[in-house]
């Protein structure tokens, strides 16, 4: 029997190269090998403000984006969050046997909503949330970013409390870490992660940037100092643009570095912008593809096998607690 993984993307911002090249990409190659459940995790982008039109034609677009990337509806599940009630069910529960101290200490949190009296009650228990996700659907593997770990820790946190003191009603996760490509810096700020919530527009390319804006992009990227062009952690800029260029050429770093030898940062740049947009472009071609009628089936198929699992798990865990 395949082990089961399980991740999600909030409906908020757009995705940029980073999202698919760290997980996006991930996730279509372990589809093969595992049992997948990918979801829009919908009710996370609520612990912040949002236009209720513009996140329900959001939640749309990433589900079009899951399926031009490569996620497959035959082999893997994709569904939107709040279509499976068992995710708030199961939060409150967890939310019960969670410690204000833990929570207190999550990143998303201290972030966010610590000292902020304005905060919602959401960015304190989103961690809760995100260890329902996981719990609900029995998952092995979570493949989750540097940055996530803190959060994948409550999950089995809660799983291990849950089990001991009421008995064992989930597995304990584990996390699923890519060696490449797993944090892609920003183009203007090398010393932190591209991110769909930057302010600099300039330092994320995003996944449906049309061919002229990545080249803008890729040309005004900032470099180190120093001419070579090559892997080296110590001088982050180069680093990270020659790491883009990896991943979306598919090239050893040996092939690489033969590529650069002797050339210019010039040179290479508009030889990264070209490689850019032809990785993308089959991509921004297929988003195309699902129209609404289309899509709402396979969202409507996918939250039907998930709601099965999920509620099994609440059954199991409510009879647990006397609550059944």
């Amino acid at each position: 029997m395949k082990k089961r993984i399980f991740s999600g993307a909030q409906p908020t911002g757009e995705l940029h190269i980073g999202n698919y090249l760290g997980a996006l990409k991930n996730w279509v190659a372990l589809q093969d090998d595992y049992e997948a459940f990918y979801c829009i995790v919908n009710l996370h982008a609520i612990t912040l403000p949002q236009d209720p039109n513009s996140l329900r034609e959001k939640t749309l677009d990433l589900a079009r984006i899951y399926l031009a990337a490569g996620v497959d509806p035959q082999r893997s599940t994709i569904f939107i969050q709040s279509d499976v009630a068992e995710h708030a069910e199961l939060t409150w529960v967890l939310s019960c046997i969670s410690r204000m101290g833990e929570l207190e200490r999550m990143t998303q949190f201290k972030d966010k909503g610590k000292g902020n009296s304005g905060a919602g009650v959401g960015l304190f228990t989103y961690p809760v949330l995100m260890a329902s996700d996981i719990l609900l659907y029995q998952t092995d593997l979570v493949p989750v970013g540097q940055d996530q770990k803190q959060h994948l820790e409550l999950s089995r946190d809660l799983a291990e409390r849950f089990n001991r003191d009421y008995g064992v009603a989930f597995k304990i996760p584990e996390p699923y870490i890519p060696k490449a490509g797993a944090s892609i810096k920003s183009l203007q700020d090398p010393a932190k992660k591209m991110s769909k919530s930057d302010e600099n527009l300039n330092g994320s390319i995003f996944l449906l940037d049309d061919a002229d804006t990545i080249t803008k992009k890729i040309k005004r990227a900032v470099t180190d100092s120093g001419t070579e062009i090559t892997f080296d952690e110590s001088r982050p800029a180069i680093n990270n643009l020659l790491t883009i260029y990896q991943l979306v050429t598919d090239k050893t770093q040996d092939e690489c570095l033969a590529q650069f030898e002797g050339k210019g940062y010039g040179q290479f740049k508009g030889e990264l912008a070209e490689a850019t947009v032809e990785f993308l472009r089959p991509f921004q071609a297929r988003v195309k593809d699902y129209d609404d009628d289309a899509l709402s089936r396979i969202l409507r198929t996918g939250a039907e096998k998930a709601r099965s699992i999920a509620a099994a798990t609440l059954s199991d865990v409510y009879a647990k607690m006397g609550l059944r």
